[in-house]
């Protein structure tokens, strides 16, 4: 493999990790905001109160988003081993 496509890869797996991490992240921004936001209201500065619900958000996305990222992984395995046998 050549400098160029060897980038190309590079390029082409931080794309699958970014779209692979995306949603449980915004999933966590948005329950924090929410949670900061109603402790804001409500004055209450427990700082263990955010952790949580985050946590039991991200493992419900999780689960829904399980076979979107099965199958980027699966595809972008499948272009790995191509350009392996490729050579």
């Amino acid at each position: 493999m050549s400098g160029p496509e060897i980038l190309d890869l590079a390029r082409q797996a931080i794309y699958v990790l970014l779209t692979l991490a995306a949603p449980m992240m915004f999933i966590a921004l948005a329950v924090g905001l929410v949670i900061a936001l109603l402790q804001a209201l409500t004055q209450v500065q427990e700082m263990t109160l955010v952790f949580v619900p985050k946590i039991l958000a991200i493992f419900v996305t999780l689960l829904v988003a399980l076979p979107f990222m099965g199958s980027s992984l699966g595809g972008f395995m499948s272009l790995i081993a191509q350009k392996i046998v490729s050579g």
